[in-house]
């Protein structure tokens, strides 16, 4: 099936990958349900696409019932969905002796229980359809750990189990499962480095190496564009200047 016509929910919709991903899906002809905390960044995205097929709905993925209501503003005006795409994360890092346990909590909060209330509120549609598509946004991180990262490692890990879980449970279903494991990316997520020190210091290598938001999204675009017959499972996609 072709991406035109298709009902794609992004979550984490308003910056960085899920924001480029919305706008060349746009260029595509799908229709969009776009989320996200920051309202007034998704009201930004639709102006910008005046003729698009794109609807928008303030949602924080930590909360079912938001989630619910993305996915219910969906089914009930396109009658299916087609894609759910779990976007949002943050990545506070610190060494494990610090016991940041707001911290860690919040990030179990958003990286994990947002992806499972994204598929818990999905899942039941897409199996009555007999056909679907959820991909999460994962991370490198998800594939090796390294100091200071422990728990976002973590929680990256998860992420990969729950989604090849879901892989092989829904497999004969017709529904797809999809993580796009991205490495240093130009976005806003060093911002949720709490250490301003380490935030800049990866700012600036996100700079240096050069991938873009963009760049992701393409390979969210392709995974999404596959044939029927055809399931792209993971996804790595590093700056070729990357070492880890």
């Amino acid at each position: 099936m072709a991406i035109k016509d298709k009902v794609i929910i992004i979550m984490g919709a308003s910056s960085g990958i899920g924001e480029a991903t919305a706008k060349l899906l746009e260029k595509r002809d799908a229709n969009l349900i776009l989320a996200a905390r920051r309202l007034d960044h998704l009201e930004a995205i639709k102006e910008e696409f005046p003729a698009a097929n794109i609807l928008i709905q303030q949602a924080d993925v930590t909360n079912y019932e938001d989630v619910s209501r993305v996915v219910k503003l969906a089914l009930d005006t396109y009658g299916k969905i087609d894609v759910l795409y779990n976007n949002a994360g943050i990545m506070p890092t610190a060494p494990l002796v610090e016991g940041r346990r707001d911290e860690w909590k919040e990030m179990i909060d958003i990286n994990i229980m947002g992806v499972l209330n994204g598929i818990a509120a999905v899942l039941p549609i897409m199996e009555k359809q007999k056909s679907g598509h959820i991909l999460s946004t994962d991370s490198v991180a998800g594939h090796v750990v390294y100091p200071d990262s422990a728990v976002y490692c973590g929680t990256k890990f998860a992420v990969r189990a729950i989604m090849e879980g879901l892989r092989q449970e829904q497999r004969e279903n017709n529904i797809k499962s999809t993580i796009i494991s991205p490495g240093a990316v130009q976005t806003e997520l060093y911002k949720t480095i709490s250490d301003k020190k380490v935030a800049d210091e990866l700012h600036e290598a996100q700079k240096e190496w050069g991938l873009t938001a963009e760049d992701i999204a393409t390979a969210v675009v392709f995974a999404i564009d596959t044939p029927d017959r055809m399931s792209i499972s993971d996804m790595i996609v590093r700056p070729t200047a990357q070492g880890i």
